[in-house]
């Protein structure tokens, strides 16, 4: 890797570039697989001689290109092929994850009683100070954070919430036994998350999530307004039209 290699049209290519290429290769070749953890920075230094700084970018663009895993204080990784959420169709994320051959297992970081802020009674439709459900839950795949849910519910809706256990059927399983939704809103958004979820998801610094919106209404009642936090570079959300000849549409879920 020492030397400049030429680009016939635009010059020597930028180092940065070259360990890009020498990672992609590798990983097109099948040498490295997904899960497997790539040689360290100092490693990939010392191999293709090139600065520390160089090697960062690198591993740094891969990662933000969704071919890499960068896990705070243990090493980077080939990445999984991302996962697609359907945004139309209301789906439960452990049978989404079980869909892929995968694993789920959820932690509960916080479930109890609490009052409403004014923006959660907006969401909820509640005076401000009413009593809500909160909770906050992290869903992993092979072991592996996919998802911070972090959810209030209106109680109304749903006796028996604070006593469900979220280890072994999800806050969505239980809402749709209790109050099966009718209607469903979904935003979605880029936003960086704030130092909670990064360590929930074990992301690395300035590393952007993915942040979906979601409020489900049970008849006239709004049953609960959760915020779905994921890594960005390992995820995306697809839904896809088609129209019949009678002008209503098809939907199909990517």
């Amino acid at each position: 890797m020492s030397g400049a290699r030429a680009d016939a049209q635009n010059g020597p290519t930028p180092r940065y570039r070259r360990v890009k290429e020498f990672i992609v290769r590798h990983l097109e070749a099948g040498d490295w697989r997904a899960g497997d953890q790539v040689p360290s920075e100092s490693t990939l230094v010392r191999q293709l001689k090139v600065s520390r700084m160089t090697v960062n970018r690198a591993l740094r663009e891969l990662t933000h290109e969704g071919l890499l895993v960068r896990v705070q204080g243990t090493g980077t990784f080939v990445a999984e092929k991302r996962p697609i959420f359907n945004l139309v169709e209301l789906r439960n994320i452990a049978e989404e994850i079980r869909e892929r051959g995968q694993r789920h297992a959820a932690r509960v970081e916080l479930l109890k009683a609490e009052k409403a802020t004014p923006e959660t009674a907006r969401e909820l439709g509640l005076s401000s100070g009413a009593g809500v459900y909160h909770s906050l839950l992290v869903h992993m795949a092979d072991g592996i954070p996919l998802q911070v849910e972090d959810r209030f519910v209106n109680p109304q809706t749903a006796p028996g919430y604070l006593d469900a256990d979220f280890e072994a059927v999800t806050p969505n399983e239980f809402l749709m036994r209790v109050a099966p939704a009718t209607e469903v809103e979904h935003i979605v958004e880029a936003a960086m998350p704030d130092a909670r979820i990064r360590k929930l998801l074990k992301m690395a610094a300035n590393e952007p999530c993915l942040r979906l919106r979601r409020r489900t209404w049970s008849g006239a009642q709004i049953v609960s307004a959760a915020t779905l936090w994921y890594p960005g570079h390992a995820h995306r959300f697809a839904t896809r039209f088609s129209y019949r000849a009678d002008g209503t549409s098809k939907r199909t879920y990517l």
